[in-house]
């Protein structure tokens, strides 16, 4: 009776041993499966037994660098790729600032080109009009300075406005100078018409020149 007991505790223990086995063989596959260990050599015999192929990590190229550095290298090239772009499109933009620039420089050349123009034709006409100035005076006193008969003979030849503007210049200088002037003698020594169109002239167009 006591064998028999021993025999049933043996058959326990036996198939206890057996169970855990089989569970720990299906705990290293299951791992195994998921690549938490590495136990494809001892399992290549269960692996045969059952028909099956192992799982097999793919093989390494002896001078491939390692997955980590391969990922850096992809990152690295992934982030020049970025700042090739960037620098790309400053450069884009810079390009088309200074074009920008250069247009903003060629009409600014052109208003100055236009107002330099526009100062020399102003400096032109006011030289000029000094210039005539000064010969109307100058022509004044000669005529001031000659008998009165050869200067109406004179402005007898000269047209209206260059007659007016001596008649005017030579009252500014008699004025300036306290002097009686001498344009009403001049004036009644001229053809009636002549005399009263200048006249009127004088009094209803203004001066040409500014002969102050």
């Amino acid at each position: 009776m006591a064998e028999y007991g021993k025999k049933r505790v043996l058959g326990k223990v036996i198939v206890l041993l057996l169970l855990i086995i089989a569970m720990a063989g299906g705990g290293l596959v299951w791992f195994d499966y998921l690549n938490v260990i590495e136990v494809k050599t001892l399992l290549a015999p269960f692996y045969t037994l059952i028909n099956r192929v192992g799982r097999t990590q793919p093989l390494s190229i002896a001078d491939e660098p390692l997955s980590l550095d391969r990922e850096r290298l992809l990152v690295r090239e992934e982030a020049l790729d970025l700042q090739r772009l960037e620098l790309d499109k400053q450069k884009q933009d810079i390009k088309s600032q200074l074009d920008e620039l250069e247009q903003m420089r060629q009409e600014l050349e052109e208003r100055q080109k236009a107002l330099d123009d526009r100062e020399n034709s102003i400096n032109a006409l006011v030289m000029a009009t000094e210039d005539k100035s000064r010969n109307v005076e100058q022509n004044a006193r000669y005529l001031a300075g000659m008998p009165p008969a050869n200067a109406v003979g004179i402005l007898a030849a000269l047209d209206d406005q260059d007659a007016i503007d001596v008649l005017r210049k030579t009252e500014e200088i008699a004025q300036a100078e306290g002097t009686t002037s001498i344009v009403s003698y001049w004036l009644s020594l001229m053809a009636p018409e002549r005399a009263a169109e200048l006249q009127r002239k004088m009094v209803g167009r203004p001066s040409s020149l500014n002969l102050n």
